[in-house]
């Protein structure tokens, strides 16, 4: 057994006990740092994961605002006495929703429209059963068209038999109507907004996990090939730490930058864009977060890396990590009330929480400001334990650690 396996304390100091002397190692973090970002940037998987991201954004918005203004066109077809009606429907369906135009074809028999509907001639048979109209397709009645004729068949039924009764229509349908109101903003935007803040979290928890991971494993194959005992000779330890955290935080929060970005501009070309500027703000607050989140996120995987000896001893190491990444991420969907308000206060879960009651509008102007300086504070002491367990346990090499062996190991 060589002597670096008898000792796995330490096998060559740092020069000042990962303190950062005087002179050019007092920047050396900038230089892991660009090492970290140049060594991804000019990675393949990770340009060709980027803009596959981007082109799935971009392509999810283009078709989103490709099908708002579709207009659809259906061809109905009626026999008889049936024809009357339908074309009375093709003038009004319109009205109801104006991206379902219906072209009507003349038949003559309810056998010869079938056919037609069969040979898929026709996209829809409008035919009576017994007093009811009804649509009638080859494999499936298409869910706009159902729901606008549905609309113009209810109105035209209740005029015609408010004209029998003697009546109007207006008087059979008084008091009839249920409205829907809310005390607290638009509905249809904190619809988006709650969806834009869904989204936002998932951004996070992708790229909490990929750069995370790409973190640790980049640490534990440092530390299994002894290269981190020649680089510790040359720099304090914490310098390392620092410039790995900071690298992967900048490619991070840039490759968000730009996510959020696209998506942005695709949602300006939709119905959406109205909502643009009421969520801005929102948007600014979840960059925010997303950076002091994602600090204290890395400062755990870079612990989790220094903790293990071998790439098959991460999966062990980083578990406690991956649980609380899955909690946070379930925390966005079952959290409500009274829970989701206490937890938006509570690093780490803050990061993802606060943006989302944020964009809904459900957080008042202090909150965010107290739930910012409790997640800064967190990354404070994460940072200043993860510097610890990290310089005390990276350069042990027997095999994986737990916490408390690394904390109370000798520098």
């Amino acid at each position: 057994m060589s002597t670096i396996e008898q000792n796995p304390v330490r096998t060559t100091p740092a020069p000042t006990g990962g303190r950062a002397p005087s002179g050019p190692t007092r920047t050396a973090w900038a230089i892991v740092a660009r090492r970290e970002i140049l060594a991804k940037i000019f990675d393949k998987s990770f340009l060709v994961g980027t803009v596959l991201t981007v082109a799935v954004i971009a392509g999810f918005m283009v078709v989103s605002a490709f099908m708002e203004d579709r207009t659809k066109t259906y061809d109905l077809v009626a026999s008889g006495a049936d024809v009357s009606f339908a074309r009375t429907l093709a003038s009004e369906v319109t009205a109801v929703d104006d991206k379902v135009i219906v072209d009507v074809r003349s038949a003559d028999s309810a056998e010869a429209a079938r056919a037609l509907v069969l040979d898929d001639d026709a996209d829809v048979w409008l035919h009576k059963v017994g007093d009811d109209w009804t649509l009638t397709a080859a494999t499936e009645v298409p869910d706009g068209l159902q729901a606008a004729a549905s609309t113009v068949v209810r109105q035209s039924t209740i005029a015609t038999n408010a004209q029998s009764a003697g009546t109007s229509v207006a008087a059979i349908e008084k008091g009839a109507t249920l409205k829907a109101s809310i005390l607290k903003g638009n509905a249809d935007k904190q619809g988006f907004a709650k969806v834009m803040g869904f989204v936002l979290a998932f951004l996070f928890y992708i790229a909490s996990l990929t750069f995370g991971m790409q973190l640790a494993g980049s640490v534990v194959e440092e530390k299994a090939s002894r290269i981190v005992e020649i680089i510790a000779t040359k720099i304090p330890v914490r310098q390392l730490l620092i410039g790995k955290i900071l690298g992967n935080t900048a490619l991070a929060v840039g490759q968000m930058v730009v996510y959020t970005g696209i998506g942005l501009i695709g949602l300006s070309f939709t119905q959406y864009k109205s909502y643009l500027p009421s969520v801005s703000a929102g948007i600014v607050w979840f960059l925010a977060f997303f950076l002091l989140g994602f600090l204290v996120i890395a400062c755990a995987w870079a612990v989790a890396g220094a903790l293990a000896s071998r790439t098959e001893d991460l999966q062990q190491t980083a578990m406690p990590l991956t649980m609380l990444m899955m909690a946070m991420w379930f925390a966005v969907f079952l959290a409500k009330g009274a829970v989701l308000t206490v937890l938006s206060f509570v690093p780490p879960f803050s990061a993802i929480l606060m943006p989302i009651r944020i964009l809904d509008g459900s957080a008042a102007w202090w909150e965010p400001v107290v739930a910012l300086l409790l997640l800064i504070a967190l990354a404070g002491v994460i940072v200043r334990g993860a510097e610890r367990l990290y310089r005390r346990s990276l350069l042990q090499t027997s095999g994986k650690l737990s916490i408390k062996q690394a904390w109370s190991a000798p520098e």
